[in-house]
């Protein structure tokens, strides 16, 4: 049941000033270009811009890389109570071949009630849905308890230093919950994909094309790696079966290079060495540490095979499964928030992927919960969208949800 309080709360969110701020950010590029030096500054300027104009606040930047800050906002009640954390990020991922999008991937064009546009739903529409709830919240002119930060970073897409570099920075020691708003079409996500990242290297010898025997091909043993790794991943399958929320493992070589990047290639000549990138993700019923060590001995095996087989895997990031139970005071407080704006169940899931949460609960124990508009299989996708109405849904069910988990929550002695 919806309260007088949360009644002001709700109409001081201007669903027409969530579409436009998210239309603005989706406009901004902020994809990183390391040939042109784009990066998410653009963005993050915009974003500073409107917290001092709309929260009355100065905002805490930080850099992490050159022209890559975080942002990070702190708002006191004035009353004693928990810490809730809003967490965003700002970069986006290429737009590709802009000819095979249906309208122009920065034009935020709306169509059939959907706003199209790179970085629509991961996490732009997530990013205003955050900031514009911090603003209905502090309008409303409500009394609430406690403070709530957001911390909007830079890097989701590729090692994530934004969040790691906020957590370093001592921002989470004190948050008592987060709400990552992420797309996932509002459903409330509870676990999350694990990843170990890996890249594999293959020595070879250089030979001409038409006298491949006076050489040693780094290809052919890169797909023999290739077709092992996939009977790894099919045995993984098989023992683990499929999560309920995270579905199946799997092993994924996502580039495969030879010549590696920066060496000359001539289709001529075989190249003395290739590489491969492996995004592997994980469930609950997988340990990180047995993986890395199966995959070293799938190397060491083919070597036994091939007196010719050079290879070695260096593992390059590791990102845990992280998951949480129904009964957090979080995810209470979006249960309730979300039955009471849609008028249905909620409905929990897990996110397919990691996201910055991952790390705010891997590393600080935090309770993260993901939920924010936008389809959850269509970021990194041409023609990317947020539908209308779900976006202005979840900024209803984040306005509920943060007062009644900040009015609520009993802070642990």
């Amino acid at each position: 049941m919806i309260t007088a309080e949360e009644e002001k709360i709700l109409k001081a969110l201007d669903p027409k000033e969530l579409i436009t701020l998210t239309a603005d950010l989706v406009k901004i590029d902020s994809v990183i270009r390391p040939e042109t030096g784009n990066t998410e500054s653009e963005v993050v300027s915009f974003i500073a811009e409107w917290i001092r104009r709309e929260l009355k606040i100065e905002p805490l930047m930080e850099e992490v890389q050159p022209g890559r800050e975080n942002i990070i906002v702190t708002l006191d009640s004035g009353n004693p109570g928990p810490v809730l954390m809003f967490e965003g990020h700002t970069d986006v991922v290429s737009e590709g071949d802009r000819e095979k999008w249906k309208h122009p991937p920065f034009g935020a064009v709306i169509e059939d009630g959907r706003l199209y546009g790179r970085g629509s739903c991961d996490m732009k529409a997530g990013v205003a849905v955050n900031l514009l709830t911090a603003k209905a919240l502090i309008s409303s002119g409500v009394s609430w308890k406690g403070k709530l930060r957001l911390g909007i970073v830079c890097d989701e897409e590729n090692m994530m230093i934004g969040i790691k570099d906020y957590i370093k920075k001592g921002h989470a020691d004190d948050v008592d919950a987060c709400l990552v708003s992420e797309p996932e079409e509002n459903q409330l996500c509870l676990s999350m994909k694990g990843a170990i990242r890996a890249l594999v290297r293959v020595h070879g010898r250089m030979a001409h094309g038409a006298m491949p025997l006076t050489g040693i091909n780094p290809n052919t043993r890169m797909a023999r790696i290739i077709l092992a790794f996939e009977d790894f991943e099919r045995s993984e399958k098989d023992r683990c079966g499929k999560d309920k929320f995270l579905g199946l493992p799997s092993v994924t070589f996502t580039v495969v290079q030879a010549p590696p990047e920066g060496e000359p290639r001539q289709l001529n000549v075989m190249p003395s060495q290739a590489v491969g990138y492996v995004d592997i993700r994980t469930v609950p019923k997988q340990d990180h540490d047995t993986i890395r060590r199966t995959l070293k001995d799938i190397l060491a095996n083919l070597k036994k095979e091939d007196p010719d087989f050079q290879a070695e895997i260096e593992f390059i990031e590791d990102r845990p499964v992280v998951y949480m139970d129904k009964s957090e005071p979080i995810v209470q407080a979006a249960a309730s928030a979300y039955r009471d704006i849609t008028g249905k169940d909620e409905v929990y899931n897990g996110v397919p992927g990691a996201t910055d949460g991952t790390f705010l609960r891997a590393w600080k124990g935090i309770p993260c919960l993901v939920n924010g508009p936008g389809p959850r299989h269509i970021p990194h996708q041409v023609d990317e969208y947020v539908g209308i109405d779900e976006l202005t849904e979840a900024g209803k069910i984040y306005c509920l949800a943060a007062y009644r988990f900040l009015t609520r929550y009993v802070v642990k002695a």
